[in-house]
């Protein structure tokens, strides 16, 4: 799962994340320590513990002193609602943009979306 695409603090941070926003990890949940990331992964621990402080910055984690990290109270609220603006930057407004400037519709673009959305789904249109 770690690769060399970006530092891996970011790609633990991500990992812990990604399992708050599927719900692997609910709130007030335990996440896994620093040493076991930095066991499972084969990484420093110190790499590891940056990854997960980063969570803690910005207040997805929160630390219960001499116990462990866990998730806070509307991490995954948070985290979902700012992937969502993220979406919306990089696809949806782009997407948009296109769209007008090939004379796409409105109601043209939402079937081209629901099309495309079925197919992935399986069911088709």
């Amino acid at each position: 799962m770690i690769d060399d695409s970006k530092p891996i603090f970011l790609q633990i941070a991500e990992l812990i994340e990604n399992d708050i926003v599927s719900g692997v990890l609910a709130e007030e949940a335990q996440v896994p320590s620093t040493n076991e990331f930095a066991a499972f992964y084969r990484i420093n621990p110190a790499t590891a513990a940056k990854g997960v402080n980063r969570l803690v910055e910005n207040g997805l984690l929160y630390k219960k002193r001499g116990i462990g990290m866990f998730v806070a109270h509307g991490a995954r609220d948070r985290l979902i609602e700012a992937r969502r603006q993220h979406f919306s930057k990089q696809y949806i407004q782009p997407l948009a943009a296109e769209a007008q400037k090939l004379g796409i519709g409105t109601q043209e673009l939402i079937e081209m979306i629901q099309a495309a959305h079925g197919q992935l789904s399986g069911k088709g249109v």
